[in-house]
């Protein structure tokens, strides 16, 4: 689907060139990317090139006649045929402003723009393609488009109150899962689109520094030519860290300067006419000035639209700045899915990223690989100490053994895990699942490290959890990392597999503070905790606690907790209500995965109808609601009417009710799903895009528009005429009298709504 996408962009500039600008006006070089990740000398690859790194919308062109400068309008020689799929013509850009909201690790991004379909010629209309490329685990919260005649407005529905995706062709899907691609219906050649796109993404936490990077890469061809096109472009960017300590800016892409700064907030800006658009991505970092551990609770009560009327909190407490803190030793087991879909890049990138994690070892930390597809495959059946030459044992082992083959079995790898870690005493053992696939027994697997870990206490190992591709079951890895005390991650292409691994394996090891305990959570009424058990502080992460709860909080909590010498840490955390701090919103995502998990294991309805709600009260996708774009027209001048014409109105409104409901786009569910069986056992490569849903929906309408050919072929002209001469009098008398029963009928209605 990104190939295609990228080739019909390619296309769509080449067809572009037809447009003729006056002679003031020389367009951009179209064959170009302004990219800043593909060299300026040599011609980037389509699927590369072509890509949207910044929020884009494209007019889809099938009939090439139609390109045309709907200022000037030009001798276009005739062109033959048609597009399919259609070219796409990215259109120009008139305005751009960014605004970000930072709190704790959660960022919520709104892009403004104003784009106008320059290459339609006037009187022609054809379809807009909005495409949305998204930061580190972004979730599309909300869509605005304002067009001549009408607008949309995104909204969550139930999907079992969404249309058959058998009947009804979906809108929205993913290029890759990074990028999400809408349509919006017939846009007027020369007019403007506006558009406000809102989504959530995860800052990442490195070297005490938390970091921001938004998709703001803006090719050349998007600037609209001539000098009398003034481009304004804006950028806000507020963080509120809830801490009382200075908020420090480290790193930032673009001039911003600052507006306020308070204890724990921090406000930028940036506003400019620029000659042309952003070319780099909007990256920002920053610290709280503070020299050790730091954290504290927000309390907020329930909104009045929340269907849940317990209050909500949110414990966190971040590593800080300080490095003197010593990390526990550690005991790591290393398992990789080497079943015959890992074959390629996706295998050999997963290698490359255990050995450079097992390197980063301690040589008093000892550590063992476990391969899996249908049997198990053991580096040693001992665990090793992290020496030199036996981790060239294990590259030499890893390179010559581990070759993709075979299906898939995730119990026995565990097993075997948990036997060599059985007599862990002064240190903490981790388990790293790496897999690509689904497989049957996977609630079997949750339910059965459940009840060992729960037996092991303390010294139970950590589990961590990464996921390959769309055809595994993310919600069965993210529920094995919370039952394991563990982190989740997951990669949907194979680039990005290797720095993934290497960063959850720093963020769930490097653990400095073990066994946290919160004294407050042991006096309360009732308590519901995401994620259900406590984690370890690591000095890669910050540990962030949240959930609902029935009681009273005390206005400071003691946390306490054992570090890596075995001496034990205390400190006290202030409670504070959150004023200006959404929590709400913060949370909402963080929630509904973990509820979808819970869901998922459990089998439960009402967690998928509680999960639902949540999703449409805070208006963040789940695997349980489907988003629209909901059409209203814009209102026109009232006309007089005369009775007559008002009852006819009605009537027609009336008989139309069922094809005005169709204006409303059906965009599909924004989730991962729960994994493919099939696939899995078919040893199919792991996918990072999804087929395009429409294509079921087009199917269908070829098939009826073909059979609806044949029935017309039969009965219309010559055919239809013939027809009636072998049609007997007593069968003419009765379709005739139905005829008129029918037209009786119809003017009774008639006469009822003249006079009602």
């Amino acid at each position: 689907m990104a190939g295609q996408f990228s080739s019909c962009v390619e296309y769509g500039l080449a067809i572009s060139k037809r447009i003729l600008y006056g002679k003031e006006s020389v367009p951009a070089p179209p064959a170009m990317s302004r990219s800043s990740s593909h060299s300026s000398q040599s011609r980037p690859s389509p699927e590369q090139g072509y890509l949207p790194e910044s929020p884009m919308v494209y007019a889809a062109v099938s009939d090439p006649a139609i390109v045309d400068n709907p200022d000037i309008p030009s001798y276009q020689p005739y062109v033959y045929g048609r597009c399919e799929p259609p070219a796409l013509i990215p259109l120009h850009m008139h305005g751009v402003a960014l605004e970000v909201e930072s709190y704790l690790e959660t960022a919520f991004v709104t892009v403004t723009g104003n784009w106008r379909v320059h290459c339609i010629s006037t009187g022609k209309s054809c379809d807009c393609r909005v495409a949305v490329p998204m930061g580190e685990q972004g979730s599309l919260l909300g869509v605005e488009v304002d067009v001549t005649g009408s607008s949309y407005r995104s909204q969550l529905i139930t999907t079992e109150g969404a249309p058959d995706s058998r009947k009804v062709a979906k809108e929205g899907y993913f290029l890759k899962r990074h990028i999400y691609t809408l349509k919006v219906p017939q846009v007027e050649g020369g007019s403007f689109i506006s558009l406000k796109i809102r989504w959530s993404q995860k800052l990442l936490y490195h070297d005490g520094k938390f970091c921001l990077s938004v998709p703001f890469n803006f090719p050349a061809y998007v600037n609209p030519l001539g000098n009398k096109n003034t481009k304004g472009e804006n950028i806000s960017l507020s963080v509120n860290m809830g801490a009382d300590a200075e908020v420090l800016c480290q790193i930032t892409s673009h001039p911003l300067k600052v507006v306020r700064r308070h204890s724990g907030k921090l406000s930028l800006s940036y506003e400019a006419q620029v000659a042309a658009w952003s070319s780099a991505d909007f990256s920002f970092s920053y610290i709280v000035k503070t020299k050790d551990v730091y954290g504290g609770v927000f309390l907020q009560s329930p909104t009045l639209r929340d269907f849940d009327d317990r209050e909500m909190f949110c414990f966190y407490l971040i590593p800080g700045n300080s490095h003197t803190w010593k990390v526990f030793k550690k005991e790591v087991i290393f398992i990789i899915d080497i079943s015959g879909s890992m074959v390629g890049g996706p295998l050999e990138n997963a290698k490359s990223a255990v050995l450079a994690s097992l390197s980063n070892l301690n040589h008093e930390d000892t550590f063992n690989i476990i391969a899996f597809n249908g049997e198990v495959h053991l580096f040693s059946s001992s665990m090793e100490l992290a020496t030199n030459e036996a981790l060239l044992k294990a590259k030499n082992w890893v390179t010559a053994e581990l070759i993709a083959d075979g299906g898939t079995n995730i119990l026995l790898p565990l097993r075997q895990a948990m036997k060599l870690l059985a007599k862990t005493a002064d240190a903490i053992p981790f388990i790293f699942l790496i897999t690509d696939g689904a497989v049957e027994d996977e609630r079997e697997i949750c339910n059965m490290m459940k009840g060992y870990l729960t037996s092991e206490g303390s010294t139970c190992p950590r589990i961590s959890t990464f996921g390959i591709g769309l055809y595994c079951n993310h919600y069965f890895l993210q529920m094995l990392a919370q039952i394991g005390r563990g982190y989740y991650d997951a990669a949907y292409n194979g680039e990005s597999i290797d720095c993934r691994v290497q960063r959850l394996f720093t963020r769930a090891s490097s653990v400095t503070l073990a066994n946290i305990t919160v004294d407050a959570f042991e006096h309360l009424d009732s308590l519901e905790l995401f994620p259900s058990h406590m984690l370890d502080l690591s000095s890669g992460s910050p540990l962030i606690i949240s959930g609902r709860y029935e009681g009273r909080f005390p206005p400071s909590i003691k946390v306490s907790g054992t570090l890596a010498d075995m001496s034990n840490f205390a400190t006290d955390l202030k409670v504070q209500r959150s004023k200006d701090f959404p929590l709400d919103r913060v949370l909402a995502k963080r929630h509904i995965d973990m509820l979808t998990a819970h869901a998922w294991l459990l089998g439960s309805k009402d967690l998928q109808e509680k999960v639902s709600k949540m999703s449409i009260q805070t208006g963040v996708p789940s695997e349980y609601t489907s988003m629209t774009l909901v059409r209203t027209d814009k209102g026109k001048k009232a006309l007089e009417l005369t009775r007559t014409q008002e009852v006819y109105i009605k009537v027609i409104q009336r008989t139309k009710s069922e094809s005005c409901r169709q204006k409303d786009i059906i965009l599909g569910s924004l989730g991962v799903g729960f994994g493919n069986l099939v696939a899995t056992v078919e040893n199919k490569a792991p996918e990072s895009e999804e087929p395009k849903p429409s294509d079921v929906a087009e199917v269908l309408v070829k098939a009826a528009s073909t059979c609806c050919c044949r029935v017309l072929d039969r009965i219309c002209c010559m055919c239809f005429i013939r027809t009636c001469t072998h049609v007997n009098n007593q069968c003419a008398i009765v379709l005739t009298q139905l005829c008129a029963a029918l037209c009786c009928c119809e003017c009774l209605n008639c006469c009822f709504e003249l006079f009602s």
